[in-house]
């Protein structure tokens, strides 16, 4: 009991009066550290053995040819606690992560390890900061929250923020591409061109100017080519984008291709649509101008005005006051 009391004593004097609780939160984040190798480290399956008997040369042909373990397989053995256990999370996040432009395989796993990896790091970067901190000036518990907790959740919502910008950014890239991209798919079918060659040549063209939009296209070539069902896969990029103007265009194909109507026609008839929607979206943009200048206005412009105005006015009372004085 003495010892704990001097080792008390002996934290108090050098941490502060946190000091005893600083000590107890960064020997428990060296504990999980610790702990971690252990608690992700998979079992391996005794059947494991007969399969790499059975498939050892087709093993070591594919390890040769991808020059080693890749990442995926780093990550394979922590799949358990970097993959959502429910499937209606694990699908959504794998939405989410298709609709920002990440395809790869360990998407997910990547994408938690990240959260993981920057919350314990931010948290640890943290305590040291405020460890430092207590040994110069006295620290309350608000400020030891302010230092550990928010930089550690800074840190585990990055990733979400990152990905939630760029699914916005891909879908302002598509929705801007989109009308010229029906022009030309138009152009393409009424010169005789099938529809999936129109959306190989749209794909191809669109690249340099909207790389997003390009790459959807190319995802649907590739997957008619691979001979998935054409409806099966316009109904994918409906829900891989998520955007109101894709949905409509694919049920416009569908429908199309149901009822056996002509599909330039209903390119003609979507693609002008889209063409007035656009002039819409403008329009509405310059109508918020005049709104978004009244702060600039009367910050930059009333100061200067009423200077100009009652300046001289109050220059010349002044110097009637200070006469009569």
């Amino acid at each position: 009991m003495q010892i704990i009391n001097q080792i008390n004593t002996m934290l108090t004097d050098t941490l502060g009066e946190m000091g005893p609780l600083l000590a107890l939160g960064f020997f428990g984040i060296v504990l999980i550290v610790a702990a971690l190798p252990s608690m992700l480290k998979k079992e391996k399956d005794p059947l494991d053995g007969i399969r790499a008997l059975r498939t050892g040369k087709t093993v070591a042909v594919e390890k040769l040819r991808r020059g080693g373990p890749s990442k995926a397989d780093k990550l394979e053995r922590f799949a358990t606690y970097l993959e959502p256990q429910s499937a209606e999370e694990l699908s959504a996040t794998k939405l989410k992560l298709l609709r920002a432009g990440y395809r790869g395989k360990n998407a997910v796993r990547l994408f938690h390890f990240s959260q993981f990896s920057l919350g314990i790091g931010v948290l640890v970067l943290g305590m040291l900061y405020a460890l430092l901190k207590s040994t110069q000036t006295e620290m309350t518990t608000q400020m030891m929250v302010l230092y550990t907790i928010l930089p550690a959740a800074i840190g585990y919502y990055a990733p979400v923020y990152w990905v939630t910008r760029r699914i916005g950014m891909r879908q302002q890239q598509i929705t801007e591409g989109f009308p010229d991209a029906l022009d030309m798919m138009l152009v393409c079918v009424e010169a005789g061109q099938s529809l999936d060659q129109s959306i190989i040549r749209v794909g191809n063209e669109a690249r340099n100017d909207y790389p997003a939009l390009a790459e959807e296209f190319e995802t649907v070539a590739q997957e008619v080519k691979a001979g998935k069902e054409r409806v099966t896969v316009l109904r994918d990029l409906s829900e891989r984008v998520g955007l109101p103007d894709i949905t409509s265009f694919v049920t416009t194909l569908i429908q199309s291709a149901s009822f056996g109507t002509s599909i330039a026609d209903a390119l003609r008839v979507y693609s002008s649509e889209m063409r007035d929607k656009r002039i819409m979206r403008a329009e509405e943009k310059a109508n918020t101008i005049p709104t978004k200048l009244t702060l600039g206005t009367m910050l930059f412009t009333l100061p200067p005005l009423l200077v100009i105005l009652i300046g001289p006015s109050l220059a010349k009372f002044a110097g009637q006051m200070g006469g009569g004085g």
